[in-house]
């Protein structure tokens, strides 16, 4: 991890760069706020970033992440304009331990998180968009990588999305540097809803209260377990997802679930 559990307990008081973020009824909202650059990821948002991340992560009332983005652009990518002349700015939070690395960070995050897509995404923006476990996305989003068209490669972008669609598929995206409307974006997996633009936190809000309705302490298990799985041979998945099964009956609200269950009422969540 790049902050630890007491770095990363308070937000910062006087606020971010290059971040809104809002928490309410176990969902925190963290919104991209660098419209004037299109959400282009510079060192100091994507520190501030994985900051806001960690603080999710280690705050037990935070169920949830909801990942947003003001202005017309949802996200450029990386500032390569930043990155070629060594553009310095001041995050609003301490340097983390090491670099940061969106694809980690986000798999890291160990609770649901949202895209909520208003806008076009490119290049490293998938890193987020893909991701996260959810993303909706307005019919006007279109989604590209047009990393080759200035002699690059979206090496990171691949291994995500060797996740979440096939592999020749993954491989012309990066290859063609084509645009995907968000329908072309929800057939090859990277969207999971497309609605008109005027319904986006319609929906968003529906996905949250739905996914209130259940264990916070269950879905971060799975999240995790769903992670730590991949890194282990066939062989020992079995016994490691069985030792999981074993650990989250312990859990208060596996107990508060079961006796839910038992006296036919709906669970009250403590989230541990």
């Amino acid at each position: 991890m790049l902050y630890t559990p007491s770095q990363a307990a308070e937000l910062p008081a006087g606020g971010f760069r290059h971040l809104l973020v809002e928490h309410s009824d176990h969902v925190l909202t963290i919104t991209l706020n660098r419209p004037e650059k299109k959400n282009a990821l510079n060192q100091t948002l994507l520190t501030e970033l994985a900051f806001a991340l960690h603080y999710a992560h280690y705050t037990k009332a935070i169920w949830m992440v909801v990942l947003a983005a003001a202005g017309d652009t949802f996200c450029a990518g990386m500032d390569l304009k930043a990155l070629s002349t060594g553009e310095q700015e001041l995050p609003a939070v301490p340097p983390p331990s090491g670099p940061v690395r969106l694809g980690e960070l986000m798999a890291g995050l160990h609770k649901p998180c949202i895209a909520r897509v208003q806008g076009p995404v490119y290049a490293g923006g998938f890193l987020l968009v893909g991701g996260c476990t959810y993303v909706v996305a307005a019919g006007s989003a279109t989604f590209s990588l047009p990393e080759v068209k200035r002699g690059l490669f979206p090496f990171q972008v691949l291994a995500v999305l060797l996740e979440i669609m096939p592999a020749r598929t993954a491989l012309d995206l990066c290859l063609r540097a084509r645009v995907l409307s968000a329908a072309d974006a929800m057939a090859v997996g990277l969207v999971t809803t497309v609605v008109p633009a005027a319904e986006l936190d319609a929906e968003v809000a529906r996905i949250t209260n739905e996914l209130k309705q259940y264990s916070p302490t269950a879905m971060q298990f799975g999240l995790r377990a769903y992670q730590q799985v991949k890194s282990l041979p066939p062989d020992q998945q079995q016994a490691f997802l069985h030792e999981q099964f074993q650990q989250i009956q312990q859990t208060a609200d596996a107990r508060e679930g079961m006796a839910a269950f038992l006296e036919k009422r709906a669970p009250n969540w403590s989230g541990e």
